[in-house]
């Protein structure tokens, strides 16, 4: 589990096919002296094991799955990547739960600076886009974000200077792919409310059975902004 709170960034020093994926190396720009091998490391938000770990540099295995569904695909020697690794425990919880498990990619539309902040855009797919609500969380290459707008094919976030500054967000361009995760709570709430095909789940608890909790009462108080 991560926070969406980027540690730093990394390069990426080689990259090659390993049976149906690919193993990446990664030069990271902050020490990893307490990381060991097999930890959990996202890397742009894809939370992927280190299989080898030398000083700041690091090796991972990409599985066809991850390939398929994120930017690693096209990940080429020379990338930044955002990193960040797995929340303890102990630690504060500043951004949101980040799971590392990418729902899919985005592609950026527009960007723009108003006042100190930055405006940027994305184009989801509608699978991705249902997920989002206004204020809600979002995690965009790892970086955990607030969405200001959101419609049925896209969503705008606003980046301080900070966020800018100390991740790979403040060089992206129009038209770059990035990962998307969306709030793993509602993922949950709809598999709770649903059945496995998405159907309304009959077997759900009705309001007069004593759980006070169904489809219509969570409609009722905003928690739905799509018809199941």
């Amino acid at each position: 589990m991560f926070t969406g709170i980027i540690e730093g960034l990394g390069t990426i020093t080689g990259a090659g096919a390993s049976q149906k994926g690919r193993r990446i190396i990664i030069d990271a720009d902050f020490s990893l002296a307490q990381a060991k091998v097999g930890d959990s490391i996202a890397v742009s938000g894809a939370c992927l094991t280190a299989v080898e770990i030398s000083d700041r540099r690091f090796k991972v295995d990409v599985s066809p799955e991850t390939l398929k569904t994120t930017t690693l695909g096209l990940a080429r020697v020379g990338d930044r990547v955002n990193l960040e690794r797995a929340l303890r425990f102990s630690d504060r919880l500043d951004g949101h739960l980040v799971s590392g498990h990418i729902d899919g990619t985005g592609k950026i539309k527009k960007i723009e600076n108003t006042g100190n902040a930055i405006i940027i855009s994305f184009e989801v797919p509608k699978n991705l886009a249902r997920y989002m609500i206004q204020k809600g969380s979002v995690a965009v290459d790892g970086i955990s974000l607030t969405i200001n707008r959101c419609d049925s094919e896209s969503f705008e976030i606003s980046v301080i200077p900070h966020t800018a500054q100390i991740t790979t967000i403040g060089f992206k361009r129009i038209n770059e792919l990035v990962n998307i995760e969306t709030d793993i709570i509602g993922k949950y709430v709809e598999r709770f409310i649903t059945s496995p095909g998405g159907e309304p789940n009959n077997n759900m608890p009705k309001k007069n059975e004593g759980s006070g909790i169904d489809i219509q009462f969570l409609g009722k108080a905003g928690f739905l902004t799509n018809k199941f």
